[in-house]
């Protein structure tokens, strides 16, 4: 049998109801991920994803209603990865501690991931996944700000507009990034360093003292990737 007739076979074993049905859908935003991981959007069409999962094109279809729409799948799916990582490594020690683990640990996510981030968080794609961009974007302002509020409270930073600093943080790491992300970049720093100068500004940035140890926090706080 030839390679398209297998696939169209194993689609139409998955469409009859056989047990790889319930993780159809899961295995193309892997195999989506996987692509974007490896060459960005341009490598990750829709024959190419289908391919790996070993499905037909029209079976990814039955799946998601367009190519965006999978990849906005990816796109959360990649954001749920990255919150419980900073989230567990925000989880103990002082606010600003807690502050400055949470930057670390979004940047080393990315920068151990260079081509998905870049893919999911700069590359120009469709308007669905920009849009995903900013829900993303939000959410994490919001987390940030509710960490600021904490270390206001505790007395470690002064008083502030929490919801503009926190735009503010998050943008710097954001445009920061955009070079050492980049798949077109040339020689960048090292990855401990782009992390603890990171951490210095946006501790700075927020009226936090600088502490002796900063360079070791994106070695020492457990990264989950």
């Amino acid at each position: 049998m030839a390679p398209r007739q297998r696939r169209r076979a194993r689609a139409r074993r998955n469409a009859s109801g056989s047990p790889a049905v319930g993780n159809t859908r899961e295995r193309l935003v892997e195999a989506a991920r996987g692509l974007l991981e490896e060459g960005g959007y341009a490598a990750a069409s829709v024959q190419a994803i289908a391919d790996r999962v070993g499905v037909s094109a029209g079976a990814l279809y039955r799946h998601f209603s367009s190519k965006a729409e999978l990849f906005v799948e990816v796109f959360r799916d990649a954001a749920k990865r990255d919150q419980a990582a900073v989230d567990e490594a925000a989880s103990s020690g002082g606010c600003v501690e807690r502050l400055e683990a949470a930057v670390a640990a979004h940047a080393r996510g990315a920068l151990r991931h260079r081509r998905l981030a870049w893919a999911l968080l700069h590359e120009p794609v469709d308007p669905l996944v920009d849009a995903e961009r900013l829900v993303y974007r939000r959410k994490y302002c919001r987390h940030m700000a509710g960490l600021l509020r904490q270390a206001i409270a505790a007395g470690e930073i002064p008083d502030q507009n929490v919801e503009l600093s926190a735009a503010a943080v998050v943008g710097a790491i954001a445009e920061s990034l955009v070079g050492p992300l980049s798949p077109v970049a040339g020689q960048i720093v090292a990855e401990e360093d782009i992390i603890a100068t990171l951490v210095r500004f946006c501790r700075r940035s927020v009226g936090a003292p600088d502490s002796a140890a900063l360079r070791s926090v994106a070695r020492t706080r457990k990264d989950v990737s």
